[in-house]
Formats: structure tokens, sequence, C-alpha cells
């Protein structure tokens, strides 16, 4: 199954360098890789967004932690085949952070860091990170090295992607919920993929046409919403929780939601 990921802004400074044309191409995932889960622990909104965004091109799924206490965060015990930690500023202990890292997990960390100083590295590379990247840098480096590290330690995403009680096996390529197994047609298959993929995340009606149909959003034709209609009778009618929500002028979600919804949201 192939989808192809959406273009996106990449005007972004990354401190002093910059994404250029050939760095900011339209990637597609590989048909034969499940895409891999990469944490960012970023202190910088800015930088995150364009790190997310720049991955997310190249076929990686992105978590994002942030704020001063962000390498506690109990999130960074999950299986992850990188970690990237966008740190080791001048003045400010990067070391504690990898230390604290170091402790949660033995997954593959690369160190972002304005620190170019031998004798930094060294203590970094020793309390346990596996690589340095020193700031400014052209993104291409990056995307170089995070896709290095994670083909050396030969991690790989689990065959088979949660949300509370759906469950996709994609090496069987079956959907199931509460252990039930869901009868979907393969445009239904392909457009749940993309959000289960995308879990948390407000999906616009134009992404969902190129990356389902790959074409452009038709307002006239629908297709989008008809297909969201007849998934949701299949996804979410039979169930008491609902997983797939509306959000009004934007698009759609695919997310657990214990409490009631807001009135932006269906």
């Amino acid at each position: 199954m192939r989808l192809s990921a959406s273009p996106l802004p990449f005007e972004t400074a990354l401190s002093g360098s910059f994404l250029g044309a050939s760095d900011a191409r339209s990637a597609e995932l590989d048909e034969d890789m499940d895409p891999m889960r990469v944490l960012l622990i970023d202190h910088q909104s800015t930088q995150c967004k364009t790190f997310n965004e720049g991955l997310e091109r190249n076929g990686f799924t992105v978590d994002i932690v942030n704020g001063e206490n962000a390498a506690a965060n109990p999130v960074i015990a999950q299986d992850y085949a990188l970690i990237l930690l966008n740190s080791m500023r001048p003045g400010q202990d990067g070391f504690h952070a990898v230390r604290t890292i170091r402790r949660k997990t033995d997954a593959p960390l690369l160190v972002l860091t304005e620190r170019d100083s031998v004798a930094a590295r060294m203590a970094g590379l020793e309390l346990g990170a596996n690589d340095y990247l020193v700031k400014p840098f052209q993104f291409s480096e990056l995307l170089a090295r995070v896709k290095a590290l994670a083909r050396s330690t030969g991690v790989r995403p689990q065959p088979v992607l949660r949300l509370a009680d759906l469950e996709l096996d994609e090496r069987r390529a079956k959907f199931s919920r509460d252990g039930t197994e869901l009868a979907l047609t393969r445009t239904e298959f392909t457009l749940l993929v993309v959000l289960l993929r995308n879990q948390r995340k407000v999906l616009s009606r134009s992404l969902l046409a190129r990356r389902v149909w790959d074409t452009e959003f038709n307002a006239r034709a629908n297709s989008v919403d008809v297909a969201i209609l007849r998934l949701r009778s299949k996804l979410d009618a039979p169930f008491e929780s609902k997983l797939l929500h509306t959000v009004r002028g934007q698009g759609y979600v695919l997310e657990e939601r214990p409490r009631p919804l807001s009135s932006k949201s269906e």
C-alpha cells in the first residue's frame, strides 16, 4: 500500500541554516516499510514544528514532548526507533537530559546542539548519546543521520497499530474493534490506515483526498465526506465509544475522547 505525503511549508530557519529547495521535496512512504516512530524532545516550538514536518514528509511518525522537564516524560520509555534531543545550548546542562533519557530507554539518541567543543561531545557520548549534530545544519544532513541510526539498530515498529480498542494488523491487512473484525472496502481500509497512522491529528479533506485517492479535493464531488460517513458506520456506529470525529471547518481526527465533545466537534 502506498501513501503519498502532502506538501508542507519549509520556511523556518534552523539556527542560522535553512531548508533549501532540495530538502523540501515531497517524499513517499516506502511500500515495503512501516513508518518508524521517532520521539522529538524540544524546548523550541518553531524548530519543533519544522523537524516534525520534515520527518513526517519522509515517512516517519513523530511524537513530541516539550517543556523544561521534557526529558523526564514517561512517554520516553515507549518503543521508539530513535530519540531526537534538541538541546545542549551554551549555558545549559544538556548532559542531565541525556542521563535522564538513558535511564528510561536504550533507543538510539541523536543530540542537536550548539556546543561544538570536542570535550562536550565526548562527555555526551560517554553518557549514552549515539550521535551529535552541531547547529547550524541542513535538514538533509539531519535526515541522513536519523535514517542511519534507525537502520543500525534494526528497530522496527510493531506490525500492529492500536488506538483504544481499534487494532490494525498490517501483515494480515485486517482491522478489528474490541476483537470484532471490520469488513472494509479497499478505500475504507486505506482511509482508516491514514487516520490511524496520524491519530490525534486533524487531517483536512484536501490532505485525505491526496493520500487516499491521489487527487485534489473536489467539494462538489464530496467523495471524502461520503467515505468518512461509510467508514464511521462500520467503525463507530456499533460501539459506544466513538473514535472518528469531525472538526468543523478543519477536517477529521481519529482519537479516543473520554470526555463530552466540545461544541466545535461532532
